[in-house]
């Protein structure tokens, strides 16, 4: 069965950004020129997905506003002949029916964001992206991943190698010595001590699930800070199912931190035409 389905996780009050996002969705901050959410969208849609599925809270009208028609900036945009703009905001809305809302009424977990998506993946395998990670990469990270889907059938994380020092902020995983990148998970756990850690292996926000996630969601047992943990339920998963992890190939940028924000922003800015010529000599100036 094809991944066809993406949840993306936006309910989160993103308290590590106030006052910037008192107002704003955590994920319709900037990188450059586009929001965080959209980075996420648009690697979705390279990646093959049909359907994307927002798990929303209060607060964030403005996100789904960004994937709908603005008729008056559109008309704004032609009457100017600022053609190429206008095709760029007209490319942000999907055609209809491929977004689906559905909301978080408690901030309960990731787990239970997931779990709150459950009638609207059904029983299929389906795709989570979290926006506050940020890759840049040749390939988009979620098509590396189907494609290993593919080949194992089997719920896939992406992950990355942290810092013994960062475990306690990821969730980690006991997992067998890597075959082409991809390794077979034996346990994971959910921001262990440092003493405690399995390995420095941590899961970041790209997954690919089977919908047996659900049924344990269900459960809502609540885990590390309170909350119903995806980490746990994929624990628990683990005694019936396999679960892969993938090192993908790409640069990954936490941009639910504020210097791995600033990263991404240097990063994406020297990678794009309009403006890195201008921001080259300014950095050779200031640091070199």
């Amino acid at each position: 069965m094809k991944i066809k389905k993406a949840v993306f996780p936006v309910a989160g009050l993103g308290t590590r950004f106030l006052p910037a996002t008192k107002a704003m969705p955590k994920e319709m901050l900037p990188v450059v020129d586009k929001p965080l959410i959209q980075y996420a969208v648009e690697e979705a849609l390279a990646s093959g997905i049909e359907h994307l599925i927002f798990v929303t809270g209060s607060g964030k009208g403005a996100l789904e506003d960004h994937f709908d028609r603005s008729f008056q900036l559109e008309e704004t945009l032609r009457q100017r002949q600022k053609t190429e703009l206008l095709k760029e905001v007209e490319s942000l809305v999907p055609e209809s029916g491929t977004i689906i809302y559905t909301r978080q009424s408690e901030p309960l977990g990731l787990g239970h964001a997931i779990w709150c998506a459950r009638d609207i993946v059904g029983d299929e395998p389906f795709a989570v992206l979290l926006a506050d990670d940020l890759i840049q990469s040749e390939t988009p990270v979620l098509h590396q991943m189907i494609n290993e889907f593919d080949r194992l059938r089997a719920s896939t994380v992406a992950v990355i190698e942290v810092p013994q020092e960062e475990t306690p902020k990821y969730g980690i995983l006991d997992a067998e010595k890597p075959v082409n990148d991809i390794m077979r998970v034996r346990g994971m756990v959910e921001k262990p001590p440092v003493d405690e850690a399995p390995s420095n292996l941590a899961v970041i926000g790209r997954y690919i699930l089977t919908p047996r996630i659900f049924d344990i969601l269900g459960k809502q047992q609540k885990g590390a800070g309170g909350e119903i943990q995806l980490t746990d339920a994929m624990s628990e998963l683990l005694k019936e199912q396999p679960i892969f992890g993938y090192r993908f190939e790409g640069t990954r940028f936490d941009c639910g931190d504020k210097a791995g924000f600033q990263m991404a922003n240097l990063a994406f800015a020297l990678d794009h035409p309009e403006i890195k010529d201008t921001l080259l000599p300014y950095l050779r100036e200031k640091f070199c």
